[in-house]
């Protein structure tokens, strides 16, 4: 829809209808369904939602969640506002329909008349600022409101919904999961639902399974089966994933599904998902979604059939590690593939110093310090002798020069004492390093956690060089947090 009130021609042959505008100016439009005499229940899944006919899944069917362009807030439209209002591209008195189901109620009341007032979707067409990996479902506008069946909009208007067991939403099972209060109903029924009530469910919902996985509450339906299903119901839920794994991994919901089903299904299946991000890990782990997906493969699917991913740092070590989803899937690698561990800590060392200044790489420096065999704290530890005051006084560094103090050995964390106690900095006031790093906006905590963690011999070394300054650094107010913590520890300290 452009400036000049035109629409870019429709992408099927369908005859273009006129419509008015407030102006007075006609534009064209593609007719619905209905006016193109489809009945529907037989309209093809590619015209009415942008999902492949081999799905099998009808487009009858209520999916609330997954009309990604034109959703609207739901205390004012009634539908689940699952997507950022960036992405609703409409202006906000245009009314759009999704299909009409029999023995509905209508939501709210569509306009007095057929005049659509704002601009004319076009079918096919995907906002740039739409969420990302989101199916492309395509909008026929129509006369006809949206609408939730009569059990539906009785359940929500109900104030006590004990009353309703899940043999009571046979027929509705889909249009409940998609529903922000018929998920959550669902879901807690199944946690205790006899075989026989989760086979009802299933058999309605398995066809429209892979819809319901990038539905933003009817994915949760499809996980508590993953988790309270039966072994066939999970099995087959985990069939279902096979040639999907990567465009679920990068989809918002979509991904916490492959997840879910990472933590239950066989190894065999397991070891078919995993296979199809061969290839594309790079793509996952720099994905927003993809990564979590990443990261649980790592947890929970056997090394021997994961060394692709492993392959994949080779050399990027680095780059990865100062990625911010990067560096969590390495976390992952150093606690879960004890193979990979020297290959990924090898490149670590030989850039420590500047992942130790980093803003995410700190947080991978800072894991190998806590989790790491006494040889590779020691490893990194040595790395930053010579330059443990300017680090501490670094916004990123100084969490990792904490960490050296509260994990290191005994020898090293004296060695990072004698090195702060014996370091002059130049400066106006002739100040020593411990003077200037206990008024330093970060460096300060370094000083505390030597003053924790220190043995009694080491902490009367560091009190008999701070007491000359406590007049001093009561002025300053990180110097007063110094003092607060040594009197809180050995009493009140005097000038």
């Amino acid at each position: 829809y452009t400036r000049f009130g035109m629409v870019s021609a429709p992408t099927h042959s369908a005859p273009l209808h006129p419509v008015i505008l407030p102006s007075g100016r006609s534009i064209y439009s593609t007719p619905s369904a209905n006016n193109l005499g489809i009945n529907p229940s037989q309209e093809p899944l590619s015209m009415s939602m942008g999902i492949s006919p081999r799905n099998g899944v009808s487009s009858s069917e209520y999916f609330p969640s997954t009309m990604s362009l034109f959703q609207e807030q739901e205390s004012s439209f009634g539908y689940p506002n699952s997507i950022s209002s960036a992405s609703h591209q409409n202006s906000n008195n245009t009314t759009m329909y999704k299909q009409r189901s029999y023995n509905s109620t209508p939501i709210r009341e569509g306009p007095s008349n057929s005049t659509i007032t704002g601009p004319t979707p076009i079918p096919g067409y995907q906002s740039p600022t739409s969420t990302r990996n989101r199916p492309n479902f395509t909008s026929f506008p129509t006369n006809k409101t949206p609408t939730r069946s009569t059990l539906l909009e009785e359940f929500r208007n109900s104030k006590n919904n004990k009353k309703f067991e899940l043999k009571d939403l046979i027929g509705h099972f889909v249009e409940f999961s998609g529903d922000q209060h018929g998920s959550r109903f669902i879901q807690q029924k199944l946690e205790s639902a006899s075989i026989a009530d989760k086979h009802l469910v299933f058999k309605e919902i398995y066809p429209h399974a892979l819809n319901l996985m990038v539905d933003v509450f009817g994915n949760y339906v499809i996980q508590k089966f993953f988790e309270h299903g039966t072994s066939e119901q999970k099995k087959l839920l985990g069939d279902k994933l096979q040639g999907q794994v990567l465009s679920l991994s990068l989809q918002m919901y979509g991904c916490r599904v492959v997840q879910k089903a990472l933590e239950v299904i066989s190894v065999e299946q397991q070891a078919a998902l995993v296979g199809e991000l061969d290839g594309h890990v790079l793509k996952c782990i720099k994905d927003q979604n993809g990564n979590h997906v990443i990261q649980k493969v790592i947890e929970q699917v056997p090394t021997n059939l994961i060394k692709f991913i492993v392959d994949t740092f080779i050399g990027k070590v680095y780059t990865l590690a100062t990625h911010p989803y990067g560096c969590r899937v390495i976390q992952r690698i150093l606690e879960h593939c004890n193979d990979a561990q020297q290959i990924i800590l090898k490149e670590l060392l030989y850039c420590t110093v500047d992942l130790v200044q980093d803003q995410y790489g700190n947080y991978v420096v800072q894991h190998v310090l806590e989790h790491g065999t006494p040889r590779d704290k020691s490893n990194i530890i040595k790395q930053l002798f010579g330059q443990i005051v300017s680090l501490s006084q670094h916004k990123f560094a100084s969490n990792v020069i904490e960490k050296c103090v509260q994990y290191g050995a005994y020898e090293q964390r004296q060695a990072i004492i004698d090195e702060i106690l014996a370091d002059s900095l130049p400066n106006p006031d002739n100040a020593g390093a411990l003077e200037v790093m206990m008024k330093d906006q970060y460096a300060n905590y370094v000083i505390q956690k030597i003053i924790d963690v220190c043995d009694g011999q080491q902490r009367e070394k560091i009190i008999e060089s701070i007491q000359p300054h406590i007049a001093t650094l009561k002025k300053f107010t990180y110097g007063k947090h110094i003092i607060a913590r040594l009197e809180k520890i050995v009493g009140k300290l005097s000038s």
